[in-house]
Parts: structure tokens; C-alpha cells; sequence
């Protein structure tokens, strides 16, 4: 179970992240479908990704302020995605700094970069998930070894040998073979939004990159990267 002594100022996170308030809410009680709240909703933790079996502590009666960016949304289990606040302190940066959590799609460059500067303080220090073999970096040279994680949210590192286009994706390549090695893959509608963040895709060939996504199949190890902070820029 994930029991948090919560840290990040909301004024912190506002300053970060262009949040629109929800509304406040109470915990009935929290479960792995997520925060059940008095009003029959279900709150899904925007912007991270929970260890599989995790389940947040959360004592029934709390006090929530429920904030979101961009347009309300639900996922595909009608749940209500929301970053969420206890009193002054957010409590999605909170998970990612025990190390209880990792950033996935956090939907605002700026608001992803805050969370992973709490996440990089887990990982340095081995904290929470970061001490267990299950999660350590995968290394994109090793196209088999990242394999085994297929169908899991992983992150992995490596030196981008190539960008190439095609039709209306954006590939970017790890190695020279298509059918065996690690690739990421960048729709053309979305390109975009990755130079707007200060990452031009066609500019990684030669950079050594952290990428965070959902490992497929496709010939190789393959993630499709939607969102700029799915791909962080680690130098030459």
C-alpha cells in the first residue's frame, strides 16, 4: 500500500502547471481502481504510472481539492482523471519523490517537467520502486531485454542512431534493424506539439534520450510516443 507524508506546495505546482480547479471532494475510500469519493466518483491519478497491484492509502473523510489541466476528462473506466491536492500539498509530486510512482503522460510540458524532477529524487536515491530489479532502466542496445517488459509501462535509455519519416509517422531508431531493434514511433499530426516543447523529433538522431511508454511488439520492441515527456534529452 502507498502511505504518503506529503511535501509539494500547491502554490509549487501552480506555478509549474496551468491547473482549472475542479472542486473539492471527500474520500470514501481508495482501492487500485483508484480515490472513491462520497459523490459516487472515482478519481485516476493523472499523470502517473502506479506499480502494478499498487493501491493508495487514503483515510476515508479527507478533504481534496481536485484540479485538472486543459478540458475535464475521463478514461476508458469513466473515471475522473485529476490531480489532487491535500490542503496545500499536491499529492501526485508527493508519490513520484518516495519513489511510489513514475510520470507518464502528463498532457503540459512544463507541469511534466516539475513531476520529473520529483521522480529523478526517487531514482537517485533508490527509493520506494527504484530498489527493486523489476524496475531498473532498460538500455535500449539490448532490444531482447526490453522485450520481456511487452505490454508494461518501462523506461528506457539509449542513443537514437536515426530519424527517418514515413507516410504519417515519425520513426526513431535505435538500431539498424527495423525488424529487431528498439524503436519509437511519433505520429506527424503530433510533431507539433514536440517542437513546441522545445523537442524537434528530427533533431534527436545522435542524442542520448530516456523514453517512458508502453512496450509492443512490432518486429522489435516499439513505444509510441503522443506526448513530448515521453522523451527526455539526456545529451550527446
Amino acid at each position: 500500500m502507498l502511505v504518503c507524508a506529503l511535501s509539494v506546495s500547491a502554490a509549487r505546482a501552480d506555478d509549474a502547471c496551468r491547473f482549472v480547479t475542479i472542486g473539492d471532494a471527500t474520500v470514501r475510500a481508495a482501492t487500485q481502481a483508484g480515490i472513491a469519493l462520497e459523490d459516487g466518483r472515482i478519481v485516476h491519478l493523472a499523470g502517473l504510472n502506479l506499480p502494478d497491484g499498487a493501491q493508495i492509502t487514503l483515510p476515508a473523510g479527507t478533504a481534496l481539492t481536485l484540479k485538472r489541466l486543459g478540458k475535464a476528462e475521463t478514461d476508458r473506466y469513466g473515471r475522473l482523471v485529476a490531480h489532487v491536492f491535500i490542503g496545500a500539498d499536491w499529492f501526485q509530486a508527493d508519490l513520484l519523490r518516495r519513489g511510489l510512482a513514475r510520470v507518464s503522460r502528463v498532457g503540459d510540458m512544463a507541469c511534466a517537467r516539475a513531476l520529473l524532477a520529483e521522480e529523478q529524487i526517487a531514482r537517485a536515491g533508490k527509493l520506494g520502486l527504484w530498489a527493486e530489479p523489476v524496475y531498473v532502466m532498460s538500455k535500449a542496445e539490448d532490444p531482447a531485454e526490453v522485450l520481456k517488459s511487452r505490454g508494461r509501462f518501462t523506461l528506457v535509455e539509449g542513443r537514437v542512431l536515426s530519424v527517418r519519416e514515413s507516410g504519417g509517422t515519425i520513426y526513431v531508431n535505435f538500431g539498424r534493424r527495423w525488424s529487431e531493434d528498439f524503436t519509437v514511433t511519433i505520429a506527424k499530426r503530433n510533431e507539433r506539439a514536440f517542437s513546441a516543447a522545445g523537442l524537434e523529433p528530427k533533431k534527436l538522431s545522435g542524442q542520448r534520450v530516456r523514453i517512458r511508454g508502453w512496450i509492443e511488439e512490432r518486429g522489435g520492441p516499439w513505444v509510441e510516443a503522443a506526448r513530448p515527456e515521453q522523451i527526455e534529452v539526456l545529451g550527446n
